[in-house]
């Protein structure tokens, strides 16, 4: 028996899904809907009490530039090294997966700018980079390129300034090709809610924009998503570089610009295809300011210079 708990939307795709796992049928079955998740709608499914997450892709993702093969194949790598959820079942026709539940709390930015947080994030990533190499590579400046070519095509609004921000965009990637790092299997977007605290280790999920990128972006794209100030930002290079030179700590502060700058144009996609209650627009000018002030500060062209020195 199916029971689908009140309260959510996508009643019937969840339980087409949940007919279709031939392990499940004659089983008592409980479905919750979980409120986390900006692209997707995810569900925990209690089957004989036994809890499985649910991931059912979001409309239109391709103009997100999200390639459910490559998410798929390095969820299983995240799995194998075990910092990720383990794939309990695929439907590959509607790319939905089936996870195991990690038990543990979902973290919030409060969580993980507790003190020694930075550090156990480290760990986390060191275990994850370690790892198979990833399916793809991932490039933050060749997802804009290719935002900004879908925006074009489809006439989606981004906000106005954008464009004028593009050639400091371009000084940050030659300035970081001058001294680059040795790519590693990363998650590329790793904001509090993909974080679970499991009580030994800081799990990993939702590998959407994952692939081989340089380490220093995933550093840079989860201190921009968590808020940290400098001290966490330096407890989190020297957990995870060994040290904070002037040269890592640039390449990082660098990143979480771009960061912000290529989570805008998502944002702004987001605005015209999602389905999902949420101020996606907002969002993204929000990202736009916090980019824009950091390329306007004296500190810029310092970064620019220090992350192609030595040390």
């Amino acid at each position: 028996m199916t029971r689908v708990l009140p309260g959510h939307s996508g009643a019937s795709a969840i339980e087409d899904v949940v007919a279709r796992i031939a392990d499940w049928r004659g089983k008592s079955i409980a479905v919750h809907a979980l409120t986390n998740g900006l692209t997707n709608t995810n569900y925990r499914v209690d089957v004989e009490g036994t809890p499985f997450v649910v991931r059912i892709p979001g409309a239109s993702t391709e103009l997100l530039a999200v390639d459910r093969q490559n998410e798929y194949h390095n969820t299983l790598i995240a799995a194998q090294v075990g910092v990720g959820a383990k794939v309990a079942h695929y439907l590959p026709d509607t790319h939905v997966m089936i996870l195991e539940f990690i038990h543990g709390r979902t973290m919030s930015n409060a969580d993980l700018q507790a003190p020694g947080m930075p550090s156990r994030i480290a760990r986390s990533l060191r275990v994850l980079h370690a790892g198979q190499r990833f399916f793809s590579d991932f490039s933050m400046f060749r997802l804009v390129d290719f935002y900004l070519e879908t925006v074009a095509r489809h006439d989606i609004r981004i906000p106005d300034s954008y464009r004028d921000r593009l050639p400091a965009i371009r000084r940050i990637e030659r300035a970081l090709a001058a001294r680059p790092l040795p790519t590693a299997p990363c998650h590329n977007d790793l904001l509090a809610d993909n974080y679970i605290d499991d009580g030994h280790l800081l799990r990993l999920v939702d590998y959407e924009y994952s692939g081989n990128n340089d380490p220093a972006f995933e550093l840079g794209n989860t201190c921009q998503e968590l808020l940290y100030d400098e001290p966490r930002i330096t407890e989190l290079c020297v957990a995870y570089f060994g040290a904070a030179s002037p040269r890592l700590l640039a390449r990082v502060k660098l990143n979480m610009i771009v960061s912000d700058v290529g989570w805008t144009l998502w944002a702004a996609i987001q605005t015209r295809i999602s389905r999902i209650a949420f101020d996606f627009w907002g969002y993204g000018v929000s990202r736009l300011g916090r980019a824009e002030a950091k390329i306007d500060s004296p500190e810029f062209p310092v970064w620019l210079e220090a992350v192609q020195g030595p040390g």
